[in-house]
């Protein structure tokens, strides 16, 4: 994307996701090597008061993450932030999406600060969080 079509305000849908499966919650947790049964065992998700197993809020943050490497450039991401807001379930289809906060130069370099967010279907954030990428017209 050329530096001067972006504008603060630009929002961009990068993904839909889902719906969730606790299949998806347990291969991001063998590989993370993160087996906490919360996230995949209905019965002792049941006895930590909730009903059913939640989404493991690292694999969507890690989802995120692919998804702005794979729009602005894989070298071009210079900051990440992300804040985990509410559990994620089971069957829901999350929408990952930008909104550019605004653009600068910083020591030559073109900057783009971006607010994320991941939604569940009602509406409410999953995860929010920003994002700082570095924009260069000429990747030579």
């Amino acid at each position: 994307m050329s530096w001067d079509d972006i504008t603060a305000g630009d929002r961009d849908e990068l993904l839909t996701d889902g719906p969730l499966t606790v299949t998806d919650f347990v291969r991001y947790q063998g590989a993370s090597g993160d087996m906490n049964p919360i996230h995949h065992d209905s019965r002792y998700a049941q006895r930590a008061g909730f009903e059913q197993p939640f989404a493991v809020g690292m694999r969507q943050a890690g989802v995120l993450g692919t998804r702005l490497a794979e729009r602005w450039g894989p070298g071009s991401i210079r900051v990440i932030s992300i804040r985990f807001k509410s559990q994620a379930w089971p069957d829901e289809v999350l929408t990952y999406t930008t909104t550019v906060a605004g653009k600068r130069i910083e020591n030559g370099e073109r900057l783009v600060d971006l607010d994320l967010e991941v939604t569940r279907p009602d509406g409410t954030p999953h995860i929010t969080g920003s994002a700082t990428v570095s924009v260069d017209d000429d990747p030579r």
